[in-house]
């Protein structure tokens, strides 16, 4: 019998990314990792993250079919918000917009990314401003096939996409390219203006990174651009937007001295107009939004076996403006903009005595706003010219874990704050026949916690934690008279809550996770004292199983649950408890070929995603199929 051949080898290729390894101080705090493979099996980034309870998108939609204002991330289902309460980097640089805090995730296609990581809890710290409920580190892929990998799929309602990543010398180069006719949100009582939410979004992203005997350097280019429907006549969006960042880091070998240093820029726009269901007709135009930003980041630390220490800086600055047409006709011509800076320092320590690890850091940060206006021509003719603002937050945390063999104990208190964007003070807007009001006069937020927690990382891996968090100023939209609102510094919130997850690994052959979140919220002061946020679910869950019944095949089983959430401020409109299912099943033809099917929503289940003050409900996509094929030669 002759000998069996040897398994193909595979040449792979890196292209690093300058990055400071993640800091010995994280294991005292609540960290949960996303792999490369749930990543690269889920249909959109944000699914990715929204899979793990508690995390969550302003509202139920995804990017698939959500408007770019109400694409902010919050973590622990605090309290929601259309500009997010969750901090957003890739590699050290912020993803979050600089005029509204949303994050486009369109321009983050899952084959550009390797893992994320979500911190949870308020980033005091290396962090910085804008990490008041948590922390999403996206780290850039950096292995790739000598042939590149390209991905191509199609679904219902004209589903089609393409995707690839390819490494050329010390290039790596992403690519994405979507587009779906979508759904008419309605199902029933469904008027003439009616319309599907279409989508279409490309992508790219070049990073080039060349060897520097030891040190490395990233220089990375990217943009996007999408377009999508609102679900009524007259009404789309469109969001275009480009960036750029230099980062030259000297990392250690986990003992020693690391540093890193890192520039960036970005620019954004936003078209969005409203349409109305009943006319057809564009009742606002927002036909331009241009903002831009530019920051820096630098970190210099110290790794020994008993301790170590970080000290940092960072800052960045936002300019940017709105401008619209409204009214009878359009005939009312509006601009509304200015500018915000952050920056700040910081120093956190850590000591590792035998099972124990200490920690503990300060913060102190500058916010500004300036140069604020509001012109309007017309109708109702005003010019309007905010005063300056600005002052200091300082924030902390400290951390401990205890290791006890195969379990651990852990404990932390933590303090952030996260400034208003331009889109919170500057831009007001129509939507469903209700006007929300911008609000000059915001201050900033910010959020105290403590939080206990343990797990085990023996034969199951699994870990649990309780905590709460005083949100204080939170901005929300509070409604002022019958279908207006106005963004307000509207009371505090105080949350608290249970979260956890387990996994357990049988080889190659199957696994099977589970998580759940659960967070008690409440507005303590204002006009809605006592009532749960808006956007906020109480009970989360999920959970997903990945079996291998024979070597060409892969099957993977998703289920998430959420619990109910109202609509609004006042807890008049509740949005129902809906849980979703999907199914991805992968066949390997040979090393360079993989094909696969999947669904998503399989029991295409009404999942309600907003109610108007007229009662009108939307719902998210139905179950929807789609086929594709995965090369990597």
């Amino acid at each position: 019998m002759p000998a069996a051949l040897p398994p193909p080898t595979v040449d792979v290729v890196v292209v690093e990314a300058a990055r400071l390894p993640p800091s010995p101080t994280d294991r005292a705090f609540a960290i949960v990792t996303v792999s490369e493979e749930a990543i690269s099996t889920a249909p959109r980034l944000d699914e990715a993250l929204t899979a793990v309870p508690g995390v969550q998108l302003f509202r139920r939609t995804s990017s698939n079919a959500s408007n770019p204002t109400t694409q902010g991330m919050s973590v622990r289902s605090i309290a929601g918000s259309g500009a997010s309460r969750t901090l957003v980097t890739l590699d050290g640089v912020p993803q979050n917009d600089p005029f509204g805090g949303w994050v486009i995730w369109s321009g983050l296609p899952p084959i550009g990314i390797e893992q994320a990581r979500i911190v949870r809890g308020a980033g005091a710290g290396p962090y910085g401003a804008g990490a008041l409920t948590g922390t999403i580190q996206l780290a850039e892929r950096t292995r790739v096939n000598d042939g590149g990998e390209y991905e191509v799929y199609g679904g219902e309602r004209g589903l089609m996409g393409f995707t690839s990543a390819r490494a050329l010398g010390d290039f790596f180069i992403t690519t994405a390219r979507e587009k779906s006719d979508g759904w008419i949100p309605v199902r029933t009582g469904v008027l003439p203006g009616d319309e599907p939410l279409f989508f279409n979004a490309t992508s790219a992203a070049v990073r080039w990174a060349p060897d520097l005997n030891g040190r490395d350097l990233a220089v990375r280019v990217a943009g996007y651009q999408e377009s999508r429907g609102s679900g009524a006549a007259g009404g789309n969006s469109r969001a275009v937007g480009a960036q750029a960042s230099v980062t030259l880091a000297d990392a250690s070998p986990g003992i020693g001295t690391g540093w890193r240093l890192q520039g960036w820029a970005r620019h954004s726009d936003l078209e969005n107009r409203t349409g109305s269901r009943t006319t057809g007709l564009t009742t606002n135009e927002q036909y331009a939004t241009p903002a831009w930003g530019a920051g820096f980041n630098a970190a210099l630390r110290r790794d020994l076996p008993e301790g170590g220490w970080e000290l940092g800086a960072d800052g960045r600055v936002f300019t940017g403006e709105t401008r619209e047409r409204f009214g009878a006709g359009l005939a009312g011509q509006r601009t509304s903009g200015g500018s915000q800076s952050v920056a700040g320092i910081y120093a956190e320590g850590y000591r590792q005595s035998g099972p124990w690890l200490l920690t503990g850091g300060l913060r102190l940060d500058r916010w500004s706003t300036f140069d604020g206006e509001r012109i309007q021509t017309g109708i109702a003719p005003s010019e309007e010219h905010p005063e300056d603002r600005s002052g200091w937050v300082p924030t902390a945390r400290a951390g401990v874990r205890r290791d006890l063999g195969d379990l651990y104990a852990r404990g932390a208190a933590y303090a952030g704050f996260r400034a208003p964007t331009l889109n919170e003070l500057y831009r007001p807007f129509a939507l469903a026949g209700s006007t929300t009001l911008a609000n000059a006069a915001l201050d900033p937020e910010t959020l105290y916690g403590a939080e206990l927690g343990g797990g085990g990382e023996g034969w199951l891996t699994w870990d649990v934690t309780g905590f709460y968090n005083r949100l204080e100023g939170a901005i929300t939209n509070v409604t002022i008279a019958p279908s207006v609102a106005q963004r307000q510094n509207a009371g505090d919130v105080d949350a608290w809550g249970l979260e956890g997850q387990a996994e357990k690994r049988w080889g190659e052959a199957f696994a099977v996770q589970l998580a759940a979140a659960y967070t008690h919220a409440r507005v303590d002061g204002g006009p809605n004292s006592g009532l749960r946020p808006a956007q906020t679910p109480e009970l989360t869950a999920s959970a997903f199983a990945v079996w291998r019944p024979v070597e060409p095949l892969r099957l993977r089983l998703s289920a998430r649950y959420e619990g109910s959430r109202w609509d609004e401020d006042r807890n008049t409109r509740k949005l129902g408890a809906a849980t979703e299912l999907g199914l991805r099943a992968d066949w390997t033809l040979n090393r360079a070929v993989t094909l696969y099917a999947a669904a998503e929503n399989l029991t295409d289940a009404a999942i309600e995603t907003a109610q108007a003050f007229d009662g009108t409900e939307s719902f998210d996509q139905p179950r929807t199929v789609r086929v594709g094929l995965v090369v990597t030669p």
